[in-house]
């Protein structure tokens, strides 16, 4: 079991985190989405915890205008090929002495 992971106990904590930063936060009920705007920058997920995901990735780049694929990394490809199995020297939080 890991320390945290996304589930709706998790939901509210990360609009009051959006809020605590700055940012205006509401649900769309017609387009079932979660939102967030700050300073213009707006933001859009289908869950709480996968908005505050978008406006991390925001804060890291930190772009100055509005341009096509502002947040996009020139890095390898990972979301493709990432390992099946955790690394050998893992062992979960709750596991720990």
């Amino acid at each position: 079991m890991p320390a945290l992971s996304e589930y709706s106990n998790v939901h509210n904590t990360a609009l009051v985190i959006l809020q605590r930063k700055g940012y205006q936060v509401w649900y769309d009920k017609k387009l079932d989405v979660y939102q967030a705007e700050k300073d213009g920058w707006d933001f859009m997920s289908p869950s709480p915890c996968g908005l505050l995901g978008v406006v991390a990735i925001f804060e890291e780049k930190k772009p100055t205008r509005f341009r096509e694929y502002w947040w996009k990394e020139d890095a390898p490809d990972l979301y493709r090929n990432l390992p099946e199995r955790p690394p050998r020297d893992y062992v979960p939080v709750f596991e720990r002495k």
